[in-house]
């Protein structure tokens, strides 16, 4: 045996025992200990031969001189790299069960209607479902999931991708209101912007009306309002300016209309798609105004007819805090190269891994949790075997809320499977 197959098969070998140590530490709840890896803990410069240590679902200890416990299970990561787990925002996962759409028995993501504010997609949530393991293996651990359809589609939570019930994998909900200014949102308005724009102010200042006036409204003794009273409910801390609006504008126009209501009505506005927000950066920055961007379908289009690839440099150099995304069903599991086509379209590394991890912690308020490798947070972490933004590279190690996620998935078993075909007679 060659010296490179030897130490290949030793790598091997040693992963298998670290991993089943990692599984009786889960079991035991001792604690896990990473060593020798480049630690990137984004709330603060790299860490060289780094230690980081996980106890009860929660990071304990990281740095170069941290002291291991004798008793803990231990995973040599020397060569590896270790970043916090991705959050991807504004995705389906978990609603729709398969990683394409199509079939309606799969999808949980929408009601009828244009105003649904009521409407919270947390038990649409299906922890069984196929594209959760997929996701993982991509170095996913935690997702923004959004309802679709409609001006007001509702209300999109954040949770952890594991967990047997919806109780082990939520952690915020609601955590935004989505509402659609691009072209989805048109027939709200009888197919113009306009007349969208239009209807959600009314629906805004219903909403306040109602938060004045509801004996009024519950007696009958008001004017009819735009929505039902369940939704100008839930709309109340909206336009308290406590629960973030998150709002579909990729025209320059749409993006103008959604700061213009922000504006008028005291909006926690963060910007989703933004395909043009490259040419109202300086509004954006100035108005403190976060944008969820997709490098990945920055691609001119009825939408957005002036995209560019640079996108996500051209903000950050404006001073607008970015988070990267990819929601398209078939490439939820590409945010690691959304992210690579970031960087390589000019925007640092750093910002590129922030863009994934801490700045979407938050934009949606959960900073104190996830986003970076520090004492205290949550254990959601990946172990890669290089760059998580090259293609070569892959999660060797996938840590959600301190357990080790096993590696397989549809995907990998369909593989499996079919890699020897039986021998045709």
């Amino acid at each position: 045996m060659s010296a490179a197959l030897t130490g290949r098969a030793a790598v091997t070998i040693g992963f298998a025992i670290t991993f089943s140590l990692a599984v009786a530490a889960r079991s035991t709840g001792q604690t896990i200990a990473i060593s020798g890896a480049t630690i990137f803990p984004v709330s603060g410069p790299r860490i060289e031969h780094g230690t980081i240590l996980l106890r009860d679902g929660k990071i304990a200890a990281v740095g170069a001189n941290v002291t291991v416990p004798a008793n803990a299970a231990r995973i040599d990561a020397s060569g590896r790299w270790i970043t916090p787990g991705f959050i991807q925002t504004g995705t389906t996962l978990g609603v729709k069960l398969l990683e394409s759409g199509g079939l309606a028995q799969t999808e949980e993501d929408s009601v009828t209607g244009e105003v649904n504010a009521a409407f919270n997609l947390a038990e649409a949530i299906d922890p069984a479902s196929l594209t959760l393991p997929v996701a993982r293996l991509e170095g996913v651990t935690s997702t923004l999931a959004v309802p679709t359809g409609g001006l007001v589609p509702g209300q999109g939570v954040l949770f952890d991708l594991a967990g047997d019930r919806l109780d082990d994998l939520l952690d915020k909900a609601p955590a935004v209101m989505v509402m659609d200014l691009s072209e989805g949102g048109k027939s709200a308005g009888g197919g113009s912007r306009a007349g969208a724009v239009q209807r959600l102010r009314r629906t805004l200042r219903d909403a306040l009306e109602y938060s004045r006036r509801k004996e009024d409204y519950r007696r009958g003794q008001i004017q009819p309002l735009a929505a039902p009273a369940e939704d100008l409910e839930a709309l109340q801390p909206v336009v308290r300016g406590e629960l973030p609006v998150l709002a579909i504008a990729n025209r320059r126009s749409d993006i103008d209309n959604a700061l213009r209501l922000a504006r008028e009505f005291k909006l926690r506005l963060v910007i989703w798609g933004g395909a043009e927000a490259w040419q109202a950066a300086a509004d954006l920055a100035a108005a403190r105004v976060p944008v969820v961007v997709e490098p990945l379908t920055d691609v001119p289009r009825f939408d957005a007819l002036s995209p560019r690839l640079d996108n996500a440099t051209l903000l950050r150099a404006a001073g607008v805090t970015t988070v990267l995304a990819q929601r398209d069903m078939a490439q939820f599991r590409d945010l690691r190269q959304a992210a690579g086509n970031a960087v390589r379209n000019g925007l640092s590394w750093d910002d590129a891994l922030r863009g994934v991890t801490l700045a979407p912690a938050e934009v949606f308020g959960v900073q104190d949790r996830y986003g970076s490798l520090e004492p205290g947070k949550v254990a959601n972490l990946v172990v890669w075997s290089g760059d998580p933004f090259e293609f070569s590279s892959e999660a060797e190690h996938v840590f959600i809320r301190g357990r080790e996620m096993p590696r397989q998935n549809r995907q990998t078993e369909l593989r499996d499977r079919y890699r020897a075909l039986p021998p045709r007679f």
